[in-house]
């Protein structure tokens, strides 16, 4: 009986498992953030460079960032200013 138990509450777990990897996979679990709230960070380009080596373009509020990355490196530099001449 004890063995029962054992197999039941593996099998359940295993089934909580597969059900929260189908809900990320198909974007069906809830959003942790409060509705109507404006998203701080947001990813506004990315240009993969090689296979390891990217630029991202990024808006955390109202300044924007570019970020490099690269394996064992990352770097945060300062968007340049838009200038409408």
């Amino acid at each position: 009986m004890e063995n029962l138990q054992q197999l039941g509450a593996v099998l359940l777990v295993l089934g909580l498992l597969a059900a929260a990897m189908y809900g990320i996979r198909h974007k069906r679990l809830p959003t942790l953030g409060f509705p109507g709230t404006p998203k701080r960070l947001q990813v506004l380009e990315r240009v993969s460079l090689t296979a390891q080596h990217t630029l991202c373009l990024v808006r955390v509020g109202d300044r924007e960032l570019i970020i490099t990355t690269a394996p064992g490196n990352c770097q945060v530099i300062p968007a340049p200013e838009h200038s409408q001449t």
